[in-house]
């Protein structure tokens, strides 16, 4: 999911903020990075309390068994970090790493028009899923359609400046 948070910047969410850790403020991490601890690569979270992002700085963060474990600045004790819980974490999209050609940021595919090779219509990406065989599309049109992201096969262009993905999909499907 991306979101714009001023002009020019848009923020992607990576994860959120899932436990207590110890009293000294350190939290628990929901990591959506690969690897888990990517997460606290990033020096600078937008962290979403009571519906408004606030920008907070990563003191320290590490990999704790299956887990992530972080020290934001400014959050010194149990009952501070308690405050936290289950927010949204994310970073800055121009942070994220640069892809290889043909590769995609989810968020960058997320809300995409999506036509079929005759140009018909089927609505824009909502989301994506994954799955163990592929990732799957869901696209939002006249109805929801859950379309297999299989790149040649299935997905035939990605055109992030037109904001525009071309499919080879039944439209009745």
């Amino acid at each position: 999911m991306s979101l714009e948070t001023g002009p020019e910047q848009r923020i992607v969410v990576l994860g959120r903020l899932s436990g207590l850790y110890g009293v000294q403020g350190w939290l628990k991490v929901h990591s959506d990075t690969e690897p888990r601890e990517g997460i606290t690569s990033y020096p600078r979270w937008w962290v979403k309390q009571q519906g408004r992002w606030k920008s907070m700085r990563v003191e320290q963060g590490r990999r704790h068994g299956k887990g992530v474990v972080v020290k934001l600045e400014g959050i010194d004790d149990r009952d501070a970090a308690a405050k936290l819980l289950n927010a949204e974490v994310a970073v800055d999209r121009d942070t994220l790493p640069e892809t290889e050609p043909g590769e995609y940021y989810w968020t960058d595919l997320e809300g995409l028009s999506v036509v079929c090779l005759d140009g018909t219509e089927l609505g824009r990406i909502d989301h994506l899923i994954e799955t163990g065989a592929n990732d799957v599309l869901v696209v939002q049109g006249d109805r929801q359609r859950l379309i297999p992201y299989i790149p040649e096969q299935v997905i035939r262009e990605i055109d992030l400046e037109r904001r525009l993905m071309v499919v080879d999909w039944d439209p009745e499907f």
